[in-house]
């Protein structure tokens, strides 16, 4: 849920219906806020992850979104915490570069760069853009075939009405693990000979129709294909794997790197990669000599990934799929990529 999702009880920007930060206790816990420390909320939202940091301790946040109108809404909450909360338009696999506003010199004169004590991402949609139908995420609602999180690129109507049948087919098999891919792409190509797709419900009728639903399903035909195409809209596995090694090489010794997830390629690149950066490493072999071997840039906290309670789910059924994981970075050096 890139973006974040916003506090419970207060109103989410644009008069969009209040949002319930998901696992914000564990969240909170995994992150351990600190006075005087400086943290990185990568989807800031409604702001529901940064406000509760800011709430916790007396430290700085430094929060991204790559949505416009995310970051004029921001501009309500701000005044809150005076020179204390930033919130800069950008997605977050540019945070490196966007942390170098905290430049500054150090006794002797010279520029550095603080490290952050920890960053926080909750990947994927959020529930402000699938409120909103012109934002074209949702298939319960009729409205353009947009799919962007940010202004600029190729919209979903853009790739369905220009890309090769292979090419549709791959997209969602491969970011939607949709085992009906082919035959929706054909669909696709054929009904764009005669008219090109550009609302949401006619690409979820035109799934539907494909799959079929067996009655009293709770599940949408459409779900998978409406991810897969969001994700190559957004490249948003590319963007998670340029965060989360932007993360290792941002965070200081102790530093804390907490990700959200919701649903099973996300968590699949966050397990693999933090399970790569805990081991020994050396690209292969465990008999090669001990010197040629990296050392753990991260020590995991739960090596089992944290799920809602019965309880949150019952409250915000759009947790059900969220899975937590978090590690706190070693004094080894970053992994070279």
């Amino acid at each position: 849920m890139t973006g974040g999702s916003g506090p419970s009880g207060k109103d989410a920007p644009n008069g969009v219906r209040p949002h319930i930060p998901v696992l914000l206790p564990q969240v909170l816990s995994a992150l351990a806020p600190k006075d005087g420390e400086i943290y990185l909320d990568g989807t800031f939202g409604a702001g529901g992850y940064s406000r509760a940091i800011l709430e916790a301790a007396d430290c700085r946040v430094l929060a991204l979104d790559r949505d416009p109108s995310v970051i004029a809404a921001a501009h309500r909450i701000t005044p809150d915490y005076p020179n204390r909360l930033t919130v800069v338009l950008s997605p977050f696999s540019e945070m490196q570069e966007v942390w170098r506003i905290f430049e500054g010199q150090d006794a002797d004169g010279h520029y550095i760069v603080p490290q952050a004590d920890g960053v926080v991402l909750d990947i994927g949609v959020s529930s402000m853009q699938l409120d909103r139908p012109e934002r074209g995420f949702s298939f319960m609602t009729d409205g353009p075939l947009d799919m962007r999180m940010g202004a600029e690129g190729e919209s979903a109507a853009d790739i369905l009405n220009t890309a090769s049948e292979t090419d549709i087919a791959n997209i969602l098999f491969k970011n939607g693990e949709e085992r009906q891919s082919r035959r929706i792409a054909k669909a696709i190509v054929a009904t764009r000979a005669d008219k090109k797709l550009t609302r949401t419900l006619e690409l979820a009728n035109l799934v539907e129709k494909v799959i079929g639903r067996k009655p009293g399903d709770p599940k949408h035909p459409a779900t998978r294909t409406f991810q897969a195409l969001r994700i190559a809209v957004n490249a948003e596995l590319d963007e998670l794997t340029a965060a989360l090694t932007a993360a290792e090489t941002m965070l200081k010794p102790g530093g804390r790197l907490v990700v959200v997830t919701f649903h099973s390629l996300e968590d699949r690149i966050v397990k693999d990669f933090l399970r790569n950066r805990s081991e020994r490493a050396a690209g292969g072999s465990r008999h090669l000599p001990e010197v040629t071997r990296k050392q753990p840039s991260f020590r995991i906290v739960n090596q089992r990934a944290l799920s809602p309670s019965a309880e949150e789910i019952s409250v915000n059924p759009r947790a059900r799929s969220a899975k937590l994981r978090a590690a706190i970075r070693t004094d080894a050096a970053a992994h070279t990529v």
